[in-house]
């Protein structure tokens, strides 16, 4: 039957035995030490985002935001361009708005928080928290109000967006005054204790054309803003400047000092208060020879850049740091043959590849990194797998969305993890994965569960042999016995309805019994069923075989 697609084709039997190796495999020794940890692992995957927040509140929207909410209920955060724009709240590639604000005959503030709170209630009603973002620049305000709404598609100059929006405001008390009464309003409507958890945050990209206006400019309306939400939550988080490129051609480090010995636009004195500290860091795929190349140095050198300059602040390198926008490349609703890894397993592995990196990158510098927000969610009534970066296809999860599951399953302390197959850090940052593929793992332990990450991945979406994995587990907390293991995998066959969906003809109208087995294939699958695993001398071992761009999830648990 179609809906046991996945089962079907890919379930074998896991044990701790050795499996035949054939010559199109090569060996992997990965061993993890479970006496050896290093710290807790901090759930850095649990935050997304979108240029588009109409689409919350839209029925394949709300579905998705249910999926996130579930694995880390009030823990997962969502941040979203647009929330301050005018307009009339109907989304679209690129756009959306609230209306938030207005100004009557007079050019007193009309204020209407209608369309914001339907987004936020969205959010919280599905247990995801709202990373606010303070933007952009709403048309009454706007130094240059015409034009303001742009109408792009994919085919269009992508500067074309870069209308009214992203003008100064023609009265800066007036925009202190709009964060002031938003703040306000959410503290009198979700309570104090809640929006106490919230993060907020002023603009995005300011150093490209998000921000028509110079970098002064954006100091003194970041000023505003920490004012006017401070002073209707003294106790609010807030940060940025979310620059593009990591340190953004130096604009990270000329924000940073600004807070710290700048002159206050407000208040005359000396620095702004700043809680957190947000960048964006980007891949950079290419179409070569008739495939997909990845660029996961581009996004690793992003990262370790602006956590190097970050690191040279001794008052601000405690701060908790979010990389605002963490993804293999830069315009989730732009298309191309550039783009093709985004539907199928290459987009999964490189995100479970990248993302210990950024653990990784942290750990080096001494920083501390609190998220790496997936800039990804879904375009609604949009055709089936249409090449947009997403997690999720008209209500059918794509196959990274279970890599993020599989992140949920894990917890406690981080272990130390060592793999014959794992390119090292400094060599990945310089050069990415071009040569031999990179198989390495990622561990915890949390009390009576154990966890492991594998991935198999390399930067060209090219055929290529599995690796035959060795997984060795000494130190563990129990001597001898029996322990249950669960296989998680994503590969072609297992998690992956889009490779379903290929198979069925690619149907842009499933049928109700086709919709429902796509449905059921995208969730997060299993090697067949749970297996024993000896353990003798505080150790265990287990072998399997992991696919090209595979990622498996082994969690092992016992009394």
């Amino acid at each position: 039957m179609i809906r046991h697609f996945t089962t079907a084709l890919g379930a074998f039997c896991l044990c701790s035995s050795a499996f035949a190796q054939t010559s199109e495999s090569f060996p992997v020794r990965i061993q993890v030490d479970a006496a050896k940890p290093l710290g807790q692992l901090r759930p850095i995957w649990r935050y997304f985002g979108a240029d588009e927040p109409n689409y919350a509140t839209m029925k394949d929207g709300k579905k998705l935001l249910g999926e996130l909410g579930e694995m880390a209920p009030k823990q997962v955060y969502f941040r979203a361009h647009n929330l301050l724009t005018s307009g009339d709240g109907k989304p679209a590639l690129k756009w959306g708005s609230t209306n938030a604000y207005t100004e009557d005959a007079n050019g007193n503030p009309v204020y209407d928080w209608t369309i914001t709170d339907q987004i936020f209630d969205t959010y919280l009603v599905r247990g995801v928290r709202p990373y606010v973002q303070l933007g952009f620049m709403p048309q009454a305000l706007s130094t240059k109000p015409e034009p303001y709404r742009h109408h792009w598609t994919p085919q269009t100059k992508y500067d074309a967006i870069y209308l009214g929006w992203t003008a100064p405001p023609k009265d800066y008390a007036k925009w202190g005054e709009l964060c002031y009464q938003w703040t306000k309003h959410c503290v009198e409507k979700y309570g104090r204790a809640e929006v106490e958890t919230w993060w907020w945050q002023l603009w995005n990209e300011p150093n490209i054309g998000y921000w028509h206006g110079t970098q002064e400019e954006f100091y003194k309306l970041y000023d505003y803003s920490v004012d006017g939400v401070r002073r209707a939550l003294p106790t609010a988080r807030i940060g940025g400047p979310e620059t593009a490129g990591g340190t953004g051609g130096g604009s990270l480090n000329k924000f940073l000092v600004h807070c710290v010995d700048g002159t206050n636009s407000v208040t005359g004195q000396k620095g702004t208060p700043i809680d957190l500290i947000s960048f964006h860091a980007k891949g950079q795929p290419k179409f070569v020879d008739g495939h997909v190349r990845m660029g996961i140095s581009n996004q690793l050198q992003n990262i370790d850049s602006a956590f190097s300059a970050i690191a040279k602040f001794p008052t601000l390198k405690h701060l908790p740091i979010v990389i605002g926008e963490s993804d293999p490349e830069g315009c989730a609703a732009c298309q191309g043959p550039q783009n093709g890894y985004r539907n199928g397993t290459m987009y999964s592995s490189y995100t479970a590849a990248s993302f210990v990196r950024k653990h990784d990158l942290a750990a080096k510098h001494g920083v501390n990194l609190e998220g790496a927000l997936t800039w990804a969610f879904e375009f609604e009534d949009q055709p089936y797998f249409a090449g947009f970066r997403v997690l999720a296809s008209n209500g059918i999860d794509h196959p990274v969305l279970n890599t993020f599951r599989m992140f949920s399953k894990m917890s406690g302390q981080r272990l130390n993890v060592e793999s014959s197959g794992a390119i090292p850090l400094d060599d990945i940052v310089k050069n990415g994965v071009r040569k031999q593929p990179d198989v390495s793992a990622l561990a915890s332990l949390d009390g009576k569960k154990l966890s492991v990450l594998v991935w198999h991945y390399h930067d060209d979406d090219l055929a290529g042999p599995d690796a035959a994995v060795t997984l060795n587990i000494p130190g563990l907390p129990l001597a001898k016995g029996k322990a249950k293991v669960t296989h998680y995998r994503i590969d072609e066959t297992h998690s992956n309805a889009y490779t379903l969906w290929k198979a069925l003809g690619e149907p842009q109208k499933p049928t109700p019994a086709q919709y429902a087995d796509l449905e059921q294939t995208g969730k997060l699958a299993t090697l067949g069923t749970a297996t024993a695993l000896a353990i003798k001398d505080h150790s265990a071992s287990l072998d399997f075989p992991l696919p090209r761009q595979g990622v498996s999830l082994l969690v092992i648990e016992w009394d």
